[in-house]
């Protein structure tokens, strides 16, 4: 007695949303979201000081005003980064350790210019403004360094059954 098997592939090719060269899901994921709140948040805080005459400690707020232009252009090239899957390119770089390192880094450094420019504020509306928007994005950033150490840093998954 013998059998006969038919069997029958069949084979599209159709592309999902990741294959194209825009990543542009990665701005409704949680990280995507954090990213463009810091974005705005160290945007506001650099106009405010940047906008105002008059500043009642000079180093205190030209401090604050370009550690905010640098962690604000820094993390407008990790959001191009990874709406144009650039990570992908550049394989040498431990790009989560990166980030981990950025985030660690920016928590501490705008914290201290938001500390700074609340105390020297003096009462000016327009600076008292700027460091909230600066603490504003540095829980925002606290944020992201703990979801960032949770990708890099915590434990890994490894696919052998236990």
């Amino acid at each position: 007695m013998s059998h006969t098997v038919i069997t029958t592939t069949t084979v599209t090719s159709s592309r999902s949303s990741g294959d194209g060269v825009l990543n542009a899901g990665y701005t409704r994921t949680i990280p995507g979201l954090l990213k463009i709140g810091q974005i705005l948040a160290l945007f506001i805080a650099f106009l405010c000081v940047y906008c105002v005459r008059g500043w009642p400690s000079w180093a205190a707020f030209q401090y604050f005003e370009v550690v905010t232009l640098w962690f604000f252009i820094a993390l407008l090239i990790f959001l191009i980064m990874h709406l144009f899957r650039l990570q992908a390119k550049m394989p040498c770089i431990n790009w989560p350790l990166t980030e981990y390192f950025h985030y660690s880094v920016g928590t501490i450094l705008i914290l201290i210019g938001s500390i700074v420019a609340i105390v020297k504020g003096s009462g000016v509306s327009a600076l008292v403004a700027a460091s909230v928007f600066g603490f504003i994005a540095t829980f925002l950033m606290a944020v992201n360094l703990w979801t960032s150490y949770s990708l890099s840093c915590g434990p890994h998954q490894t696919g052998a059954a236990v």
